[in-house]
Formats: C-alpha cells, sequence, structure tokens
C-alpha cells in the first residue's frame, strides 16, 4: 500500500523516508510543487521543486520570500530527493503545472495535482502517464458534472451591447478568458485589473499569445461599449450593485456566481468522465482521492480498485 511511501498530515502530503512534501501548506525543507496556485504553492521552504513558470509566478507573489532555493526541473527531466526518483509531466491545469510521478522502490507514485483535459492554448496539455498508485484531485467528482465546451461559453458574451464586468481568478483563469474572448469575441476590448496585469506578462514570457489586452482606465472604460474588464473575485464583488455594466463570472463553482448577469462554467478542473478518463489510462489499481470529495467515486470503483479518500 501506499501508505508505505506516502501520509497525509496537516502540512500535506509527506514522504517520511526521504523528507520531502508534494504541495505544502506550510514553509518545509524539501517541497516539490505542482502549480502556483496558493493553495497549493506557499512560500519560504528551503528547497523548492518546481517548473520554471511556477518559480516565476511564486516569485511574483511572494517576492524574496518565494523559496530559498529554486530547483527549476522541466517536464520529463527526473531528478532524485535521495533514492526518490521524481518526473514532472504536464497537468494541463494551468501555465507549468505538473503532475508529480515519485518512483520509489519500483514502485510508481502518481499525485495528479490539480488538472483538466480539454485543450487550452495557455498552458501545456495534459500527459497521461502509467503509474501503480494515483493520487487524484477530485474537485469535480460527482456522476452529475460535466463540464460545457468553454468555447460555447465565451460565445455568450457577444449578446451583450455594454461594458461588462468579468469576475475571474487571476491566475490562470484570467489568461484562459483573454484567450478566448480575443478568438471568439472579436468585436470586444479587454482591459484587465492591475494585479492580473503582471500574470498575463508572465504567460507572454513564456510564449503564450493572449491576443490584445491593455491595463484598466477609467477612460478607456468610460468612452467605449465593447470592453470587458477582468477583474479578481474581490473586486467583482465590489461591483454588485453596479447598473451601468453587465455583470459575469467565470467558474466551475455555481455558487460562487453571485450577482451576475451570466454565469459561464468554464473550469480548470476535471469533470467525472475526465477523472475517470485519467483513471483508465493510468492503468493504476489504487487509487487515492484528495482536493474534493471522493465518495462518489470510491462507490463507483469498488468493484476494480482499492481507493482510499485521504480527506475524509
Amino acid at each position: 500500500m501506499v501508505e508505505e511511501y506516502f501520509k497525509l498530515t496537516e502540512i500535506g502530503l509527506y514522504c517520511p523516508r526521504y523528507n520531502f512534501y508534494l504541495d505544502p501548506q506550510k514553509s518545509v525543507k524539501n517541497a516539490v510543487i505542482s502549480h502556483a496556485h496558493g493553495d497549493h504553492a506557499v512560500a519560504g521552504s528551503e528547497n523548492v521543486y518546481c517548473t520554471e513558470s511556477t518559480r516565476s509566478v511564486m516569485e511574483l507573489r511572494f517576492k524574496k520570500n518565494a523559496g530559498k532555493n529554486f530547483q527549476v526541473r522541466d517536464y520529463h527531466q527526473s531528478f532524485m530527493i535521495d533514492d526518490a526518483r521524481i518526473t514532472f509531466y504536464s497537468a494541463g491545469h494551468i501555465l507549468g503545472s505538473a503532475q508529480i510521478l515519485v518512483e520509489i522502490d519500483g514502485k510508481r507514485i502518481l499525485y495528479t495535482g490539480d488538472f483538466k483535459l480539454d485543450a487550452d492554448p495557455t498552458n501545456e496539455p495534459f500527459e497521461f502517464v502509467k503509474a501503480d498508485i494515483l493520487i487524484t484531485e477530485t474537485t469535480f467528482a460527482s456522476s452529475e458534472t460535466a463540464h460545457p465546451n468553454a468555447e460555447s461559453e465565451i460565445v455568450k458574451l457577444n449578446k451583450f451591447n455594454n461594458n461588462i464586468i468579468f469576475g475571474a481568478y487571476a491566475l490562470g483563469k484570467a489568461q484562459r478568458i483573454t484567450q478566448l474572448i480575443n478568438e471568439h469575441c472579436s468585436n470586444l476590448n479587454v482591459l484587465v485589473h492591475y494585479s492580473i496585469a503582471p500574470i498575463h506578462r508572465i504567460y507572454e514570457q513564456y510564449g503564450i499569445d493572449l491576443g490584445k489586452w491593455q491595463l484598466y482606465d477609467r477612460k478607456t472604460m468610460k468612452h467605449s461599449s465593447n470592453s470587458v474588464y477582468i477583474v479578481p473575485p474581490l473586486t467583482f464583488s465590489s461591483y454588485k450593485h453596479s447598473r451601468d455594466v453587465y455583470k459575469v463570472f467565470a467558474s466551475g463553482w455555481g455558487n460562487l456566481q453571485e450577482y451576475c448577469d451570466e454565469k459561464l462554467f468554464i473550469s480548470d478542473h476535471a469533470d467525472w468522465n475526465q477523472i475517470l478518463t485519467l483513471i483508465e489510462r493510468s492503468e493504476a489499481k489504487e487509487i487515492w482521492t484528495l482536493h474534493g470529495n471522493g465518495h462518489e467515486l470510491k462507490q463507483h470503483l469498488k468493484d476494480s480498485h482499492a481507493v482510499k479518500i485521504l480527506n475524509e
């Protein structure tokens, strides 16, 4: 069983034999980071193993406290922590996101982090990896969850005839929305919040074509009727009583999309069928679930897989 190699602690998934964590929630000696979202990457660890673009975002957000020693690795570039062999593979979640394959005693243990299978030109495409043991996110692991096509959601913006305040997470979502608007809503002018613009620039630094966008200014918004102002969720909530703009929010979560004129279900996580596809293609017979509710998945797989719910 995988318990020989990893255990879930209050800090995160820990490998006691070789003293490293996967996505720790506090600073540690050895942190192997799947991606730069705040619930997976924290500041201050001594040795930080991650992809190059993940380091760039962490340094943007945490400045000098991002980490003492960054050990940057490309996808497929294996490295060792003592006798554990570790390799990153693209997770398709955001730019630089990685599945983490850990090989110990001939066992292949694959930690997905957050992932999606959908095509998305703002990040590297998902890679299927064979594993003996799969530790998967289950954010949307419900048979009732099927994410719609992102392109069919974004074109709903074309029906509006006034400026739009668009709520989206600053890292990953905002860049994907910018690219989608430029490709499918060419009549709209994209403005971005000052906190989002530096992340847009990092994406472009790594060769991602987001299309046209500009930093928000009040004058541009005031004198146009076809602008989309992309803002983070906290800023979006401050516009809830505004009547002179349309309010749109994009998420896989319906309950986050309040005070909206339109809800766009654009998710950067795997839905039910994508999780099942991952399990099948990985060929793993032992499954651990994390980051969500794994009970329905455990019931679904009861005759074919050993399933352990980590976070119950």
